[in-house]
């Protein structure tokens, strides 16, 4: 039960605070903390692709027992002092684990660029919140690499960590940021990190195989329950484009954010230089428009408490039973 009331606050304390600019943030440990073991075992395992698959297994390990075991580490001395300040501090864990307001908030920074017609500053808004190269995105691609962001990051930025932390609180919550945040620095099919971050990107695969999924029917359901949105639509998409990506989970929830706004998503990109042939997602009723991305952060806002409400049924529902009985 404690864990899952906590998780419930820790919702409302991302909703409402989120992660100001200028506030020190847990996740940038974890970065630190990559970038450093990497250095470190390049150094250690000899190149090649027996070595590098070695060492990327090892940081795949480490870093998740890092970063959970600190988290144990805070809160058991944070319970040392009092019960209370132990609840307090998971907590406030929790909400720094969350991302629904980040996300509102950089995604909005592009859509008010866009109403105010600047394209560059657009342009730059949104390479802060994806991993393409922006340089050659006309606007609509600004609209789209804005719209997926938040579609497949309703999974990795909020459902997914809400997930863990009702399974096991920010230990296992920052575990499992600790893989996400190791995907989006080593998980890349390129020469550098193709058999280095191969262990990432599979451990990032696999704790995202529930809550990925979970995710695109939580988006689907609220596309059904908004007014304004095609839920017939999110459905059909996700049923017919839920695979149309090499990752078995980002286009999840893409496709089902596709089908609700009735837009196309996804489709080729670049990356580091290279042109990246991808299959689109959706169907072409429309050109997308920045409106869009205002929708888009509805669909995530309403299946975000709604995975909230689902959470704390499950989790609560027994023991609130049980104390009834």
């Amino acid at each position: 039960m404690e864990l899952a009331i906590a998780a419930g606050i820790g919702f409302l304390l991302d909703q409402w605070i989120g992660d100001p600019e200028g506030w020190w943030h847990p996740i940038r440990a974890i970065g630190w903390l990559v970038g450093r073991m990497e250095r470190l075992l390049r150094r250690v395992f000899p190149a090649g692709k027996a070595g590098e698959l070695a060492a990327g297994g090892v940081l795949a390990v480490l870093v998740p027992v890092a970063a959970g075991g600190a988290a144990a580490a805070v809160l058991a001395v944070a319970g040392r002092i009092h019960p209370a300040a132990r609840f307090l501090v998971m907590c406030v864990m929790d909400g720094q684990i969350l991302a629904a307001k980040s996300l509102k908030t950089e995604s909005a920074k592009v859509y008010d660029a866009l109403k105010d017609k600047e394209a560059e500053k657009a342009r730059q808004a949104v390479s802060r919140i994806v991993g393409r190269d922006t340089e050659r995105l006309s606007e609509e691609g600004i609209i789209k690499a804005a719209v997926e962001t938040v579609a497949e990051n309703t999974s990795d930025g909020v459902i997914a960590p809400l997930f863990y932390l009702f399974l096991g609180g920010p230990v296992l919550g920052f575990a499992y940021k600790a893989v996400n945040t190791m995907d989006s620095m080593v998980g890349y099919k390129n020469e550098t990190y193709l058999y280095f971050g191969r262990a990432a990107a599979k451990s990032d695969d696999f704790v995202n195989l529930v809550p990925a999924r979970l995710a695109a029917f939580f988006l689907i359901g609220a596309a059904w329950l908004l007014p304004g949105f095609d839920g017939r639509g999110a459905w059909r998409i996700w049923c017919r484009d839920r695979h149309c990506h090499k990752s078995p989970n980002s286009a999840q929830g893409e496709a089902a954010c596709a089908g609700a706004l009735g837009i196309e998503l996804a489709g080729p990109a670049w990356y580091f230089g290279v042109l990246h042939e991808k299959p689109v997602i959706g169907d072409r009723t429309r050109k997308a428009a920045a409106e869009d991305i205002v929708r888009v952060n509805r669909l995530m806002t309403a299946g975000s408490w709604m995975a909230l409400a689902a959470g704390l049924v499950v989790f609560l529902a027994p023991a609130l039973i049980d104390a009834l009985q």
